[in-house]
């Protein structure tokens, strides 16, 4: 087997975020038709998808990091954000990137993950937690985790597609909530808009479902992918290995308060999911099982040693 001796993008994912945008495409056309079908104007629609799609791409990063209450730090501002900086600065330089804006959420849940539309305007968050967790080789392990994210730019495909799902769950919701009625059952016009609408729900609904299905799929492969990267770009999968189990068993004592807090909206992007152990099954989960991701870096340690 070939020695994975070299750092670069994942073909792997970015083939499967290809079709993952390519048949989430397909699936929101015939959302958009059912919409004009049921009496929406189609400029009305593109105009406002437009302005929610621009306020989720330029947004999501500031959003997500004031939901973790995360503050982006200077090398200055003492010596965990220099520990931060000075790994990232390290590991972006191996990795040929600009580096990212750093930040640190204070919350005792390990954990990290990496926002931005972009390797320029990418931020890499870490929170307190995971820092008092890890000794320095398995926190470069976990931010060299993220930044693959960064390289792979697949952040910006997860934000840009579950925009969409958003959306779908949106009308769902919406139309449920209100009936669907455009103003009563008074004549047979309101009846038949009645009915597009119910068909708006319908596909709405099938739409979410759908690309729920496609969103997790992805997740659970992009972890993979980073956690190879990561493996790669520090040259150790025994300290990511660490990292991960230390992560799992701190889980299992965080006060179920902290975990509530963690927002759910995030669990796509963090390293370690924060409610993995409620996790009912693997189709519906945002990561791969923990058991899964160990036997792939422990089959890289040793294609790294030459024993494999």
């Amino acid at each position: 087997m070939a020695r994975p001796n070299s750092f670069g993008r994942d073909t792997g994912l970015q083939a499967r975020m290809l079709i993952t945008l390519f048949l989430l495409g397909l699936v929101y056309a015939v959302l958009v038709a059912a919409l004009i079908a049921a009496g929406a104007g189609a400029v009305t629609i593109a105009v406002v998808a437009a302005l929610l799609f621009a306020l989720q791409l330029f947004t999501s990063d500031k959003i997500a990091l004031y939901s973790m209450g995360a503050k982006e730090v200077a090398p200055s501002d003492g010596p965990d954000a220099r520990r931060l900086h000075a790994m990232i600065e390290r590991l972006c330089i191996q990795a040929n990137l600009p580096k990212p804006r750093v930040a640190i959420a204070q919350t005792p849940m390990p954990n990290a993950f990496a926002i931005g539309r972009s390797p320029k305007s990418a931020t890499v968050c870490a929170t307190a937690g995971i820092m008092q967790l890890l000794d320095d080789g398995e926190l470069e392990a976990v931010l060299g985790h993220e930044i693959t994210h960064v390289l792979n730019r697949d952040v910006v495909v997860m934000t840009v597609a579950s925009f969409f799902a958003s959306i779908a769950a949106f009308i769902t919701q919406w139309g449920f909530l209100f009936g669907g009625g455009f103003g009563g059952n008074r004549n047979n016009n309101n009846n038949g808009n009645n009915n597009g609408f119910f068909i708006v729900i319908l596909v709405s609904a099938a739409v979410y479902v759908i690309s729920f299905l496609l969103l997790q799929a992805l997740s659970r492969y992009r972890e993979f992918a980073a956690d190879r990267g990561s493996a790669v770009l520090t040259g150790r999968p025994s300290a990511l290995i660490s990292a991960l189990m230390k992560i799992d068993g701190r889980m299992n004592v965080i006060p179920t308060r902290d975990l509530r807090a963690a927002p759910g909206e995030l669990a796509a992007f963090y390293i370690f999911p924060p409610k993995a152990k409620q996790t009912v099954a693997t189709l519906f989960s945002t990561h791969p099982p923990l058991d899964a991701r160990i036997a792939r870096l422990q089959r890289l340690e040793a294609q790294l040693q030459g024993t494999a």
